[in-house]
C-alpha cells in the first residue's frame, strides 16, 4: 500500500474533533513556515558583504566582543533586553561599593561624531535622527561630552539597524528578545551600535519598542558603562517603558565617574569655574574661550626629552592613569606600562597649554588643572573651560606653584607646594585656606624643594625632585625606608646607572 494512502486511512480512524484539531495545527504551522521575513531597506544591498552574512559559519572567523563568552542571553519573565551581557558575578563583587559598573574603557576625547547607516521601516529618517540626537543629549547634559552627526565616512559612533546574523558574531533573534547591542570603548569594534531591524520601533508610546529609551541605553555602553544593578537605572539590562526619559542618580554617577561633570561659563565678570549643572536643562556652552597666544599649534617637530635622562616638570594621576610632563611633552602610563605613541605633545590632548608646566592635578569633580608661572588653566577632559587665569584668584600671593598633590582616600585634600612651603586648597571654593603657608617639614622625610607630586591607587604619595622620587606612607605619615630612588629606573624601566669604583681610570 502507498505510504500516503496508509497515512490517510489512519487519519480517518481518529475521532472527528481530534482530526479537526490536528488539521488546524498543520495549517497554522504551514502559514508560519511560509511567511517571508521583513526585508531590509534597499540600502542594505549596497553595504559590504560582512553586514549580510548569514549562519554561524559566516561569523566563525570573526573576533568576539570581550565578555561575550556566555550562552545566549535569557530574558526575565519574557521581558525584552539589551544584548550586552552582564558582568560575571565574580567581577560584580569588585564593584559592590557602587551600583554602576564600568566596562574598563572610555573615550580619550570629549567631542565625538556619530553616523546612522540604515533606518527602521516604521519611522521616517528625520524622526530617527531626532531620537538619536536626544538620546545622546541625555549623556552630554551631565558631562563635557559633545556629539555631532556626520553623513559619510567613518564616525566615532556607527549606528545601524540590521537583523539576524550581521557580521559581528552576535545575531539578533527577530521580534522580542534581544533589542540591540553596542560595543564598549577600547574593544575591536568600539563605537558600533546595532538595533534589531525586526522590532516594532515606536516613539513615545508603549505600543512597540521605544527607540529613544533603547538608544540612550546603548549609548551608555558605547561610552563605557556596563549594566547597572539598580533596577530603575537607564542602564538596567531589561527594557521597561517609562517617560519622560532621564538618568537615574546611579546612571549619572557612573558616567561622571568616567568623564567628569559638565561645566558652564561663570556669570562673574572674569572667567571662572561655575558649579556643576544640577540637571539636564542647563544649556551647553557652544562658544569656546577666545584664543590665547599659546593656542596656535605650529605642528613643528621638537626633540623629545629622554625619560631615562631628565627631570620632570610635573606629574599627575588623571582618570586613573599616570602622566609625566616635560618641556611640552607628556608620558602616559597605564597599570605601570608606558602607552604606545608616547611621549607626545601635551598640546595634542589639551589645546592651548604652554610649552612647559609647573604642576598639574585632577580635582574630585574630574576637572584637570595646570599651572605655569603666575597663571593656571582648567580643562574638562580635553576641553578648556578656564584660563589662563591669575593665581591671585585662588588666594595665592606666590609667583608660581611648583607641585600639586591630591591626597586622601576621597581625593578631597589638595595641597600646593612652593619652595619649602605648602597650602591646603579647596576646589569647591577655588581658594586656599589662608595667606600664610605651612612648612614642608610637616611631611617627614620629604625634601624641601619639590618639582612634582601625585598619589597612587593605594594611597601612597610620591614627591619628585630632580631625577629622584620619595614614596610617602599615609599610615606612618613619613617617607618609606630605601628612598629616594630613580624615576627613570622604576617608572620607565631604564637601565640602572653603572657605579664605578673610586679608583676607576677613565
Amino acid at each position: 500500500m502507498a505510504p500516503a494512502l496508509a497515512h490517510s486511512r489512519r487519519l480517518l480512524r481518529l475521532p472527528g474533533a481530534l482530526l479537526l484539531l490536528l488539521l488546524l495545527l498543520l495549517a497554522s504551522l504551514n502559514r508560519v513556515l511560509a511567511r517571508p521575513p521583513p526585508p531590509l531597506p534597499d540600502s542594505a544591498l549596497k553595504e559590504d558583504g560582512s553586514w549580510l552574512e548569514a549562519g554561524p559559519q559566516a561569523a566563525a572567523s570573526k573576533p568576539i566582543l570581550p565578555m561575550q563568552d556566555a550562552p545566549r542571553w535569557a530574558t526575565a519573565q519574557g521581558r525584552p533586553r539589551c544584548g550586552v551581557p552582564n558582568l560575571p558575578h565574580r567581577l560584580r563583587l569588585q564593584n559592590r561599593q557602587k551600583r554602576f559598573v564600568l566596562s574598563g574603557g572610555r573615550w580619550e576625547k570629549v567631542n565625538l561624531t556619530y553616523r546612522i547607516m540604515r533606518f527602521p521601516w516604521q519611522l521616517v529618517k528625520e524622526q530617527v535622527q531626532q531620537m538619536m540626537a536626544e538620546a545622546l543629549r541625555v549623556w552630554s547634559n551631565v558631562t563635557p561630552l559633545t556629539f555631532t552627526e556626520v553623513q559619510e565616512g567613518r564616525a566615532d559612533i556607527m549606528i545601524d539597524f540590521t537583523r539576524y546574523w550581521h557580521g559581528d558574531n552576535l545575531p539578533f533573534d527577530g521580534p522580542g528578545g534581544i533589542l540591540a547591542h553596542a560595543f564598549f570603548p577600547k574593544t575591536h569594534r568600539e563605537g558600533d551600535v546595532h538595533f534589531d531591524y525586526d522590532e516594532t520601533w515606536t516613539i513615545g508610546n508603549n505600543l512597540g519598542t521605544d527607540l529613544l529609551q533603547v538608544a540612550a541605553h546603548e549609548f551608555g555602553h558605547v561610552l563605557g558603562l556596563q549594566h547597572s544593578n539598580e533596577a530603575k537605572a537607564l542602564m538596567s539590562p531589561f527594557y521597561t517603558f517609562r517617560y519622560p526619559l532621564s538618568l537615574s542618580p546611579d546612571d549619572q554617577q557612573g558616567i561622571q565617574h568616567l568623564y567628569g561633570r559638565r561645566l558652564v561659563p561663570s556669570p562673574e565678570p572674569h572667567p571662572g569655574l561655575a558649579p556643576p549643572a544640577p540637571g539636564p536643562t542647563r544649556p551647553h556652552p557652544k562658544v569656546p574661550p577666545p584664543p590665547q597666544p599659546g593656542d596656535i599649534d605650529t605642528n613643528e617637530i621638537s626633540l623629545e626629552p629622554d625619560a631615562c635622562d631628565t627631570d620632570f616638570d610635573a606629574a599627575a594621576t588623571i582618570r586613573g592613569e599616570l602622566f609625566f610632563f616635560k618641556s611640552g611633552f607628556v608620558w602616559r602610563l597605564r597599570a605601570g606600562q608606558l602607552q604606545p605613541g608616547y611621549p607626545a605633545l601635551a598640546s595634542r590632548h589639551w589645546h592651548g597649554l604652554p610649552t612647559s608646566l609647573d604642576a598639574a592635578f585632577e580635582d574630585p569633580q574630574g576637572n584637570i588643572w595646570f599651572f605655569q608661572g603666575p597663571q593656571y588653566w582648567v580643562y574638562a577632559g580635553e576641553q578648556r573651560v578656564l584660563g589662563p587665569a591669575p593665581l591671585s584668584d585662588l588666594g595665592l600671593t606666590t609667583s608660581a606653584i611648583h607641585a600639586a598633590l591630591v591626597w586622601g582616600t576621597g581625593k578631597n585634600k589638595i595641597y600646593f607646594f612652593h619652595g619649602g612651603s605648602y597650602w591646603r586648597f579647596h576646589a569647591s571654593t577655588r581658594r586656599v585656606d589662608g595667606l600664610s603657608p605651612r612648612r614642608t617639614t610637616d611631611w617627614r622625610g620629604v625634601p624641601s624643594e619639590i618639582s612634582a607630586a601625585f598619589q597612587d591607587s593605594h594611597g601612597y604619595a610620591y614627591f619628585l625632585h630632580g631625577r629622584q622620587y620619595w614614596k610617602f606612607d599615609p599610615v606612618k605619615v613619613r617617607v618609606l625606608e630605601g628612598f629616594p630612588r630613580l624615576i627613570g629606573q622604576d617608572f620607565f624601566s631604564c637601565a640602572a646607572p653603572v657605579t664605578l669604583p673610586s679608583n676607576a681610570f677613565l
